[in-house]
């Protein structure tokens, strides 16, 4: 059983020993430390934070102490409950709040949860504060209110709704042309909140739902993350219901995938593609994606006259090169759309209103719109750390074997190849190295995973 301390959040499984897993006294810990963080940013006579959680089963429970340690702080809760990871970033700025914190291991098997947290705008916080927050944790600066200045708890259910017409008044979002269509849609909700937000704003879309796993139990039918191995259902479900395409989302709906009519992958890493397509070819701009992510976003940038740029893997690392470089859309390829004119944050609910927008403009099934995009096809492999792996050694080693290559070392190392690339790194989340490829076949992409493999393998002599 594993606790992961990073500068964007604890995360780790439920039960077991204090300081090796997620433990209500870690929960209530970190959550603290946030409270004593949130109080040095500025003085003033009152603090408020808005609070969510997807569906986990531990949810409940570690939403609660997480409210009450911040109530025993002094600071006011403005309790969201179930939510998506986006509507949590959207409220916080419309409360007029201090900071949030979303309950949530992402992609993760259900026995995980985490405390994802914010700042005032609604967004991850840098190194630095996630920094800062970890080394309050450890100390002994930790202070709570007296019996008169206890923060109190305020319920709000709205926030489905508010964030769903946010989405629904951004100018790109042509809902009348959408309606129009007619459009079919089967939705896998994993049994997380995503079966409640993204059916709510199809409805409102004028789209017909087809439900599969939308029961926010927390119970996950298949692996949460969306992958092709853990879409079979759904990729029936398709094609038996003769619906345009498939949608699906992880627990927290910050990853978005796509399903074609056919019951094929449309490619998770073309989700951005897809929407950074329509969005350009509207308001033409610069893009940025990890350094993960396909080579596509790139080409389709070129094409409308705009400059690409590759972060380091992280949704703060993107979001900071996205001011940075002012661009219209970005985000990851992991399906995360991060659309500056709603709020700096993956968001499944406006990639879904931006691709049913271009699927409308096009008019033309999910399946020949792929085919329009420059094929890529990419390998995402992982080789689990034992204590007896040197990582850091293995990526100076494969640096130093491949010095004569296109390089980048900002995040592990990548090595990019005329028609091919290999990104080699730790992973922030989870105690594995990814090993992410991409070539002009998935054959080819899945052979230069497995050589970096046996490479990595040979040198750790494993």
């Amino acid at each position: 059983m594993t606790l992961i301390k990073s500068i964007s959040g604890i995360r780790g499984t439920i039960g077991g020993r204090v300081g090796d897993n997620l433990t209500p006294i870690d929960a209530v810990k970190f959550a603290a430390a946030y409270g004593v963080w949130l109080k040095r940013q500025r003085e003033k006579d009152s603090y408020k934070v808005v609070v969510g959680r997807d569906a986990r089963i531990s949810g409940k429970m570690i939403q609660n102490l997480v409210m009450n340690t911040l109530v025993g702080q002094g600071i006011h809760v403005v309790n969201v409950g179930l939510s998506t990871t986006p509507t949590v970033e959207v409220a916080v700025p419309m409360e007029h709040a201090d900071g949030g914190i979303i309950l949530t291991a992402s992609h993760n098997p259900k026995q995980w949860n985490a405390l994802k947290l914010l700042n005032d705008k609604g967004e991850f916080l840098d190194g630095d504060d996630g920094a800062e927050i970890l080394k309050i944790a450890e100390s002994d600066d930790i202070v709570f209110a007296d019996i008169d200045s206890l923060g109190k708890i305020t319920k709000n259910d709205a926030y489905f709704d508010l964030h769903i017409i946010e989405v629904l008044d951004l100018p790109l979002v042509n809902v009348k042309a959408i309606e129009a269509e007619r459009f079919k849609v089967v939705v896998d909700g994993v049994n997380s909140s995503g079966g409640i937000a993204i059916p709510l704003l199809l409805e409102r879309l004028g789209v017909h739902v087809v439900k599969l796993y939308c029961e926010p139990n927390g119970h996950f039918p298949h692996n949460p993350e969306p992958l092709k191995e853990h879409l079979t259902d759904i990729s029936k479900k398709v094609v038996e219901e003769h619906a345009d395409f498939g949608i699906v989302v992880d627990p927290d709906v910050d990853r978005l995938a796509f399903i074609d009519e056919n019951g094929e992958m449309f490619g998770e890493e073309y989700t951005l593609v897809a929407c950074a397509d329509y969005v350009l070819s509207r308001t033409p701009g610069n893009t940025v994606s990890n350094m993960s992510s396909t080579r596509a976003l790139r080409d389709i940038t070129e094409k409308y006259g705009g400059k690409y740029e590759a972060s380091a893997v992280g949704e703060v690392n993107v979001v900071k090169l996205m001011k940075k470089n002012k661009v219209v859309i970005g985000g990851e390829g992991n399906g995360g759309i991060i659309y500056p004119e709603l709020h700096y944050g993956r968001d499944a609910l406006v990639g879904v209103a931006l691709f049913l927008s271009l699927l409308a403009d096009k008019k033309m099934s999910v399946s020949e719109l792929r085919k329009t995009y420059p094929s890529y096809f990419m390998s995402k492999k992982k080789i689990e750390l034992t204590p007896q792996l040197d990582v850091d050694g293995i990526l100076k080693t494969i640096e130093k074997r491949y010095q004569n290559e296109q390089l980048t070392t900002i995040d592990g190392v990548k090595i990019d190849f005329p028609d091919r690339w290999v990104h080699l790194r730790k992973s922030n989340t989870e105690p594995i190295i990814r090993i992410y490829t991409e070539a002009k076949s998935q054959e080819e992409a899945n052979a230069l995973a497995d050589e970096f493999i046996e490479e990595i393998r040979a040198i750790a002599g494993i």
